[in-house]
């Protein structure tokens, strides 16, 4: 095996292929004689911004270096390991010790395979670690994934969502404080009015009249209904109010989670699944209000009434107390091994209901599809597969809490039953009265009450705790496409765009490669291909829906990357070959882009799309509802509606994606003239399925590969007998 020397005598292995420059960049922080093992360059920072930043295992060290940073670095050991997970194209890699995040970093999916080798390499590292020293053979490598933090931490995280209503939060905390501290006064009032009145009384019968006895009795029966009402009137404002204050929080967080979706690039939806997104919005925010909004206040008042009550005892009898609060422990260590396996049991009741809800939201919009096939009883089996999914999930759970339920009721009434057996002693030895020992079992029944409502709540604050993190698994995204760190304003483009040796992956596999064009203001471009070619992928990059793996876009000779991207899309318009209707009315469809058109121009847009006759021969004309995603109108109808809604934007720049490759020949006819009339003044990208639909463009460029084969018009591209004359005798021979 081959090596050189480098950096003083560092060694750099073939093995490995570890470059000179990554050993150049590492520098001091390789000791003399120590081989890099692996290594990996991050591209992309924390802020999701395309960066270098350099990961080496080298020595039994891990080392970070960042441009002109200084290095750091951390000498691996038993109890840390590295940890990855990939969602949507981007990663995230954190570096644990004691199963606690200590550093972050982050990557694009082009990289997974790197920062997999460099992740194995030092989890092996560790490994050895701890075989090498018998000492720390207890001590399990970190094990725990990101995606189960602790209940405590997700739930906090909640806590921004408050940070603005602190007087709510104040003002409740109180509230449950006194109403708690009021619940405990007229408990306290049985022990002088067993040891001061009944007992006396039951002694000296004969010596106190009726009349002194409900003397001496009233006043504590007046302290205990006083006492219970105050109790109830603060218990009742408590309970709207953090009622009031959870459901703010519960809209802020559905309203943030869905704002941040709007935000999210199209490569994020890629990835998720409809009916998942729409559960994590809907149920898990659902369930996350009802913790807040009454098992919390329930925890927070539990939590009170314990630490009160246990002072309150200390303070009566510390021995008793004691005696009273020796299964208390057991409860604390049952509950602390219960709640991880709640945790993760949860998540994966989760995980097992979201693919349930996805199923049907494939299964029901396509309905059509499925009778059409006849494979009604797949999806059925399809359901029924997801849903028993879900019912394993909850037996586990269930398995788990039927043990704990009862095991800490059990131990609660051990409880009082240690407080009755010392009582009862110490009250035959003189020790204690029988009220003082009344006291205690009225205050002991609480606390265990209390306790044992905490240890049954645990399954809704885990259950919260993996609802909460599934909301913030998607707040903690960040789009491919970013916004610029100095935005210029686009205006009212002219439309000439510029595309630079434009190179684009998904994931490993390069779909553009080295494109160089240029559209003149105005001009109607055909884009033509073999399925493949990369044409659909070309548009969107010039839509920015994706950047641009390498190279530049400009339009107007500045790079769209630096354009805000709600500025830049307002002068985009776009007619796909499938058009989506939204459930309105047709009217609001066609003023979609521009919610503020007047009746006017809505209608003078439909005109120009070649619509209004079809319009106005509905019952309700231009207030027709059509059905979700426009089932009630024909496939012409709605690319008509479609093509309405770019001309009332009217945008500069535009793109026909097959707009007329899936209808009959006369609605082709009718789409071609709306988009006659769209196109004019407009610089128009066509992708184009009927190659006779582009006769008329300036000119046509042909794909294939990700790269541009010809370029030329419909004339000339034909001579030239190549790509395009091929696609072009397919389509003939198809027709024939």
């Amino acid at each position: 095996m081959a090596s050189n020397k480098t950096n003083g005598g560092v060694e750099n292995s073939e093995l490995f292929g570890v470059p000179a420059e990554v050993i150049d960049r590492l520098g001091s922080e390789i000791p003399p004689g120590l081989t890099v093992s692996t290594f990996v360059i991050l591209d992309i920072n924390q802020a999701r911004q395309f960066d270098g930043i350099l990961l080496a295992l080298a020595g039994g060290k891990l080392i970070e270096q960042h441009g002109s940073e200084p290095a750091r670095s951390w000498t691996v050991n038993s109890n840390m390991a590295l940890r990855s997970s990939v969602f949507s194209g981007l990663g995230s890699l954190a570096l644990l010790k004691d199963n606690q995040p200590i550093a972050m970093w982050s990557f694009t999916a082009v990289k997974a395979a790197d920062v997999s080798r460099l992740m194995v390499q030092f989890n092996q590292t560790a490994k050895q670690k701890l075989d090498l020293d018998p000492s720390l053979s207890n001590e399990a490598p970190a094990t725990v994934a990101i995606a189960a933090p602790a209940a405590a931490k997700s739930l906090l995280r909640l806590s921004r969502f408050a940070k603005h209503r602190m007087g709510l939060v104040i003002s409740g905390v109180m509230l449950t404080l006194f109403a708690t501290a009021a619940g405990l006064i007229w408990p306290y009032l049985t022990m002088p009015l067993i040891d001061d009145v009944l007992i006396p009384w039951q002694k000296s019968n004969s010596e106190l009249t009726s009349q002194q006895f409900f003397t001496a009795l009233m006043p504590y029966l007046l302290g205990m209904v006083g006492a219970a009402l105050v109790a109830w009137g603060l218990g009742w404002a408590r309970t709207y109010i953090m009622s009031y204050l959870s459901e703010q929080i519960s809209c802020d967080l559905r309203n943030e989670t869905y704002r941040h979706l709007q935000k999210m690039s199209l490569d994020f939806y890629g990835a998720k699944r409809t009916g998942d997104l729409i559960s994590r919005i809907s149920s898990d925010s659902d369930r996350i209000c009802n913790f807040l909004s009454s098992h919390l206040l329930d925890f927070i008042t539990d939590l009170l009434m314990i630490v009160l009550t246990s002072l309150i005892l200390l303070q009566l009898d510390p021995w008793l107390a004691i005696v009273s609060l020796l299964p208390f422990p057991i409860i604390a260590w049952l509950t602390h091994n219960v709640r991880v396996r709640l945790r993760h049991g949860f998540a994966r009741a989760g995980h097992a209901w979201e693919a349930m809800v996805s199923v049907l939201t494939d299964a029901i919009p396509g309905v059509r599809v499925v009778k059409a096939f006849a494979q009604e009883q797949r999806e059925v089996v399809r359901f029924e597969d997801a849903n028993r999914h879900v019912l394993d999930s909850n037996i586990r759970i269930n398995k788990l809490w039927s043990f704990f339920g009862p095991t800490v009721t059990v131990l609660t009434e051990i409880g009082l039953l240690l407080i009755w057996i010392y009582g009862a002693w110490l009250v035959s030895h003189q020790t204690i009265t029988v009220g003082k020992l009344q006291l205690f079992v009225l205050y002991i029944g609480r606390f265990y009450v209390r306790l044992d409502s905490m240890s049954r709540m645990l399954a809704d604050t885990q259950r919260a705790a993996a609802a909460t993190f599934r909301v913030f698994e998607i707040l903690d995204q960040r789009p491919t496409v970013m916004e610029p760190q100095s935005p210029v304003d686009p205006g009212r483009i002219t439309g000439g765009i510029e595309l630079r040796g434009v190179r684009f992956r998904y994931g490993n596999r390069e779909v553009i490669s080295g494109v160089d064009i240029k559209v003149r203001p105005g001009e109607l471009v055909g884009l033509v291909g073999p399925s493949g070619s990369g044409k659909s992928t070309l548009v969107n990059l010039v839509c920015r829906f994706y950047d641009v793996t390498e190279g530049a876009i400009l339009v107007d000779g500045q790079d769209i990357r630096s354009f805000p991207i709600q500025k830049y899309r307002s002068n985009v318009g776009i007619v796909l070959q499938e058009p989506y209707l939204f459930f309105g009315t047709i009217a609001e469809n066609i003023a979609y882009g521009k919610p503020n058109a007047s009746p006017d121009e809505i209608i003078s847009a439909a005109r120009a799309a070649h619509a209004h006759g079809f319009i106005s021969r509905l019952p309700d004309g231009y207030d027709s509802i059509v059905g979700e995603r426009g089932q009630g109108l024909s496939g012409g109808e709605r690319q008509r509606i479609s093509i309405a809604r770019a001309i009332l934007t009217d945008p500069r720049l535009l793109i026909l994606d097959e707009a007329t490759s899936a209808v009959d020949n006369e609605t082709e006819r009718e789409i071609q003239a709306a988009l006659d009339n769209l196109v004019k003044g407009r610089t128009t990208i066509a992708i184009a399925h009927r190659l006779s639909t582009l006769r008329n463009a300036d000119r046509i460029i042909v794909m294939e590969h990700g790269v541009v084969v010809e370029v030329g018009k419909h004339e000339d591209l034909l001579a030239k007998n190549g790509v395009y004359t091929r696609l072009h005798q397919a389509q003939l021979a198809v027709m024939h």
